[in-house]
């Protein structure tokens, strides 16, 4: 993520404006990054409701509303997981759009197999979008950055085609 967040977060947030979208976030492993991109640049009370570092299955409950239950076939860091909470941090904060990011940001990985660079992410609005990332690394922040700009990458992209 060389550069300001501003700058990684200046296109998503610029189409966002234009076009009068909302977006909520729900974020892992790329820890407030991902949030942190679109608030940096001005104007961002335009478009940004808000957001959460969801990081256990407390903050999950507590922060999106959803259950043990709710998740009792899906596993965390998929793409189907990552597809919930977009849609659920959207329906939440009544945006336009949802994003969502899962995984493993390392130097290890997660307790259900996936590598360290593993992230799902997804998106939820007029368009629907999923993507899976594997970086090969083990190292965190570096991974922690490509992920938020993966998933900035991914909603620049369904904003254009929406």
């Amino acid at each position: 993520m060389p550069g300001s967040l501003a700058a990684l977060g200046g296109v998503a947030g610029a189409l966002l404006k234009e076009r009068k979208h909302t977006i909520a976030i729900a974020e892992s492993s790329a820890g407030g990054l991902i949030s942190a991109a679109l608030v940096a640049v001005p104007g961002a009370s335009a478009y940004y409701l808000g957001g959460g570092v969801i990081y256990t299955a407390a903050g999950r409950s507590a922060l999106l509303g959803i259950a043990a239950q709710d998740v009792a076939n899906l596993r965390s860091a998929t793409e189907p997981y990552a597809k919930l909470l977009a849609q659920r941090v959207r329906a939440n904060l009544g945006a336009t759009w949802g994003l969502a990011e899962t995984g493993a940001a390392g130097p290890t990985g997660n307790r259900y197999g996936d590598a360290p660079g593993h992230a799902c992410i997804a998106i939820s609005g007029p368009l629907e979008a999923a993507i899976t990332v594997e970086t090969a690394s083990a190292e965190r922040e570096a991974n922690m950055r490509e992920f938020a700009r993966r998933a900035l990458a991914l909603l620049e992209d369904c904003l254009r085609r929406s």
